[in-house]
C-alpha cells in the first residue's frame, strides 16, 4: 500500500480546520484504516487533546520534525498520515513543502498527496484559492465549505466559479455539514472523539452518559458527512488500497529443515 498523506488547512482562522481533521481521523477509523497524525498547532495541540495516542505536536518549520513525517513514510506501521496545519500556515507549509521537493515527489508518484482546503464563507477564504493554485496542480486538491459554525454560506455562481476555479479543473468540492451547536459543545467538553460520543464513550472509552438527543445529532452528523468523504477520490483509492491488503495471503512462516 502506497503511502498517503493528507493535510488539512486554511490560512485564515476559524474556519473549523481542526475539527474537520477530527472528522477525518473518526472517519478513516470506521472504515478500519489506521492513520498517524501531525498537529502543528505547537504548543498546544488542540488535535492531540482528542487524539492522544495517534498524534505528535510539531513544529513543521523545524527540519528534525518534517523530518518525522515525510522520512517515516515507508517505515511507519500505518500508511496514512493526517497533517493538520495550524492557522496562518497552509501558503507557508505548501511553499516549505515544495522547496524540498515534497510536492514533485508527489507528483512522480512516490506517495499520494492530498490537501483539504477548508474556507469559511468570506471572499477572504476563496481568495486563498488563487494564492495556491500554484502549488496545488497535480496533487488532489479538495475544498471543504464548513458548515458546522455557520448556517449561511455564499453561493458560487457562474461567475465566481470561472473566477476562482479557472486554473483548477481538477479540484472537488465538498461541505462539511451543520452541526446542532449544544451538541458539538458537548463532544468538546467531554474531550471524546465524535464516534466516541455516539458511542457513549467518554475520552478515555469509559462508558458514559452522555444525552441521547445530542447523541442522535452527532449520529446523524457523521451520516451525512461519511457520504461526503466517500465521494473523494483519495479516500476511495485508501480504502479500495486497505481491501486489497486486507485480502492478501499472509504468508506462512518456514519450518525448519529437520535433521
Amino acid at each position: 500500500m502506497k503511502p498517503t498523506v493528507i493535510m488539512v488547512g486554511a490560512d485564515k482562522g476559524g474556519v473549523g480546520k481542526t475539527t474537520t481533521s477530527r472528522a477525518l481521523l473518526d472517519y478513516l477509523a470506521r472504515k478500519n484504516m489506521p492513520a498517524r497524525a501531525f498537529d502543528t498547532e505547537n504548543p498546544r495541540g488542540t488535535l492531540k487533546r482528542f487524539y492522544p495516542d495517534i498524534t505528535e505536536i510539531i513544529d513543521l518549520n523545524s527540519v528534525a520534525d518534517q523530518m518525522k513525517i515525510l522520512d517515516t513514510l515507508d517505515s511507519a506501521a500505518v500508511k496514512v498520515t493526517i497533517v493538520d496545519l495550524k492557522a496562518g500556515n497552509l501558503s507557508s507549509s505548501l511553499d516549505t513543502f515544495d522547496r524540498i521537493g515534497v510536492l514533485e515527489a508527489a507528483r512522480h508518484g512516490q506517495f499520494d498527496l492530498g490537501l483539504i482546503h477548508v474556507v469559511g464563507p468570506s471572499v477572504a477564504s476563496l481568495d486563498e484559492i488563487n494564492e495556491i493554485s500554484d502549488y496545488i496542480k497535480g496533487i488532489n486538491y479538495v475544498i471543504a465549505r464548513n458548515f458546522i459554525n455557520e448556517t449561511n454560506f455564499f453561493e458560487w455562481d457562474e461567475k465566481t466559479f470561472k473566477k476562482y476555479f479557472a486554473d483548477l479543473p481538477d479540484a472537488t468540492e465538498i461541505d462539511i455539514p451543520k452541526l446542532n451547536e449544544m451538541a458539538y459543545e458537548q463532544v468538546d467538553l467531554a474531550g471524546a472523539t465524535f464516534s466516541g460520543f455516539v458511542e457513549n464513550k467518554d475520552a478515555r472509552g469509559s462508558d458514559a452518559n452522555f444525552s441521547f438527543v445530542l447523541r442522535g445529532y452527532v449520529r446523524k452528523w457523521i451520516s451525512d458527512l461519511d457520504g461526503e468523504f466517500s465521494h473523494l477520490s483519495l479516500l476511495q483509492n485508501l480504502g479500495r488500497a486497505s481491501r486489497e491488503t486486507a485480502a492478501k495471503p499472509k504468508a506462512e512462516p518456514q519450518r525448519a529443515a529437520k535433521k
